[in-house]
């Protein structure tokens, strides 16, 4: 009879120590996953000045693409389910619709003129960031004959920033 109270006793001891083993070990890796969880969120968060440069360098580009008259270079930023609201235009949806809207617009613009495009300010990080920026557009004296605004939302696809969103308005002319 002592045996089995014995036998029962040290069964209970075991599973004792097995079960609070387990449940610390749980307890470890658990927060052992929640702190890595927050490095990975803290790490898919890009440096805001960093984001505004790699922006930036994509304007850049599109101002020389833009300046050159570079219809094929300027659709090649737009995804092919991209959405364009210029200024005092309808809604212009797709890649080929907005190649053919640049087309058009390219064509009207006079030449010499030039356009410049500044970030002013980046949100997001990840895959997804908008961007907002000003323009100014001069003639080929270099007078300033416009500015404006725009907002851009860009993705990142197969490690590429490309545009998803655009809208783009003028600023009110002085009077």
């Amino acid at each position: 009879m002592k045996q089995l109270k014995f036998s029962k006793c040290a069964t209970a001891c075991i599973a004792f120590f097995f079960l609070t083993t387990g449940c610390n070990e749980s307890t470890a890796d658990k927060t052992s996953d929640a702190k890595n969880n927050t490095t990975q969120e803290v790490s898919a968060k890009a440096d805001p000045a960093t984001l505004k440069a790699e922006i930036q360098g994509l304007e850049t580009a599109w101002a020389n693409a833009d300046n050159a008259r570079d219809v094929s270079a300027l659709a090649a930023f737009y995804s092919e389910d991209a959405v364009s609201l210029a200024n005092n235009a309808p809604m212009v949806v797709g890649n080929a619709a907005i190649k053919k809207d640049l087309e058009t617009s390219l064509a009207k613009r006079p030449k010499g003129v030039t356009t410049s495009y500044d970030v002013m300010d980046v949100f997001g990080g990840g895959d997804y960031v908008t961007e907002v920026g000003k323009t100014i557009r001069k003639d080929s004296t270099g007078k300033v004959t416009t500015t404006g605004k725009y907002m851009a939302i860009w993705e990142k696809r197969g490690g590429k920033w490309i545009c998803i969103r655009d809208i783009s308005n003028d600023d009110a002319k002085e009077k």
